[in-house]
């Protein structure tokens, strides 16, 4: 099959285009920044298009030619969740995108959503747990699936919406926690400053994410809400000392430096049954 894949060079994106070619899909690529991705390992393997997919002059009937499914992960501004501009500007011009990509022939849509659509509910959530967004970046996130189901009634179409939990891995964002304590360790320091670290959380590394959106794309015939993500909570604190054990580190961990974010619940995590069906049937398959 041949994926659009949008957001390429980002965190999530260079991750699952590796992922794609490595399952025999044909991928065509798209990031703003051509100078990024000619350093990506993949570039030579892909049909890379430098495009900003929200600028209105896009050719999208071009952009979209022969492919079989769209997965959409570019979403600019992460990780300032609580700037207006996520539903001002990212939320419509979306929108329009992929309602153009569908227009034009796309007949499969995976879409990256996120765990924030669930809000300040605490405990495990499944797909059947009714969002509450309490922050604009899953306002906007959570508005956008239900512009596309709108949509999927006067144009149908299979939209794969894949809620993304806690991602950690090479090419994070390097102010998450699992990059700030590696710069520490490297840097030798005596102390590691964080929270206290009691929270519960749903981590997954990348690579492995990746491969489950991979898997998400290749069940063709799945259309609607699946939780990306580990099904395990895990404190930040295990987490913590889990990677200092990993790298044979020893550094004081600096407990109740940061307070509680406010913008998070103590402890959540995704329900991942569903994600296990599917990746059941396709091992079956």
């Amino acid at each position: 099959m041949k994926v659009l894949v949008t957001g390429a060079t980002g965190f999530v994106g260079r991750n699952l285009v590796e992922v794609l070619l490595a399952r025999g899909c044909q991928v065509r690529a798209v990031a703003r920044n051509a100078e990024t991705a000619a350093n990506l390992p993949w570039i030579n393997a892909v049909e890379f298009v430098a495009a900003d997919i929200h600028a209105a002059d896009l050719d999208i009937a071009a952009l979209t030619d022969g492919i079989d499914a769209l997965a959409h992960l570019a979403w600019p501004g992460l990780p300032n969740y609580q700037a207006l501009f996520h539903f001002e500007h990212n939320l419509t011009a979306d929108y329009r995108f992929i309602k153009g990509a569908v227009e034009a022939g796309v007949s499969q849509v995976l879409v990256t959503g996120t765990c924030f659509e669930y809000g300040l509910q605490s405990g495990p959530l499944s797909e059947q747990t009714a969002p509450q967004p309490s922050n604009p970046y899953g306002l906007a996130k959570n508005t956008l699936r239900l512009f596309l189901e709108n949509l999927q009634r006067v144009q149908p179409f299979t939209l794969q919406w894949a809620r993304l939990f806690y991602l950690h891995g090479e090419g994070q964002n390097p102010n998450s926690l699992l990059a700030a304590l590696d710069r520490a360790i490297d840097a030798g320091d005596d102390s590691f400053n964080m929270s206290a670290g009691e929270q519960l959380r749903d981590y997954l590394a990348i690579d492995t994410a990746a491969g489950y959106l991979a898997a998400i794309l290749q069940q063709r015939e799945f259309d609607g809400v699946i939780n990306c993500s580990s099904g395990q909570p895990i404190s930040v604190r295990a987490l913590v000392e889990q990677r200092l054990r990993e790298r044979g580190a020893s550094i004081r961990l600096n407990l109740g430096h940061y307070p509680y974010p406010t913008h998070e619940p103590m402890a959540f995590w995704g329900v991942a049954d569903r994600l296990q069906q599917l990746l059941g049937a396709e091992h079956e398959a």
